[in-house]
């Protein structure tokens, strides 16, 4: 999947997508990172080398892909996406021709604006169905977060069942194109 800028707008704004600067933002990403509120991304304790060399590593690697998310053109997410056959599900589930994992983290702020994270995740999952390779999106949040798995479902993922992961025991879930279209209309 290449990185383009095809841009998903509604009412809260106007939403792209850039390449990952791991050097220049790390600065950046170890905030959002760090942030209480960010716990499920497991990096509470990162000092920002740490990211940074986290993020140079993704850069580097075929299977897995970073974003800068914007809104309206300032920063304001976070998106990876893997291809699962090789990265994160390896083992634990059979991908199919089409698959692609997902993360995303939405910038903490002290002024959130009511229907943002859903914006967020409906513009990440139309950025990646924009490329008709993809089939499926795949996540696998921890069980305990409950706030996820509905915000998940609303834009068409159905979950599958529990897997053991080395970090988290995680709900795996499953979102096709026509499921996200059914539950989002965008793209339909």
């Amino acid at each position: 999947m290449s990185i383009r800028d095809t841009g998903f707008k509604n009412g809260l704004g106007t939403f792209t997508v850039r390449p990952l600067d791991p050097l220049n933002d790390a600065g950046l990403l170890h905030r959002w990172v760090t942030d209480p509120k960010a716990a499920f991304w497991m990096m509470q304790d990162a000092k920002p080398e740490d990211v940074e060399r986290e993020y140079m590593k993704i850069a580097a690697d075929e299977h897995h892909h970073a974003c800068l998310g914007l809104h309206d053109g300032e920063p304001a997410f976070l998106m990876e996406w893997y291809d699962p056959a090789h990265r994160e599900l390896v083992g634990l589930y059979e991908p199919e021709p089409g698959d692609v994992g997902m993360h995303f983290l939405v910038a903490p702020t002290d002024t959130p604006l009511h229907g943002f994270t859903r914006s967020v995740i409906t513009a990440v999952l139309a950025h990646l169905f924009d490329d008709p390779a993809t089939r499926r999106v795949v996540v696998e949040p921890d069980v305990s977060n409950k706030a996820v798995h509905a915000l998940n479902e609303a834009v068409g993922f159905v979950p599958v069942r529990e897997i053991d992961k080395p970090e988290k025991r995680a709900l795996l879930s499953f979102c096709t194109r026509e499921q996200f279209v059914a539950a989002t209309g965008v793209g339909a």
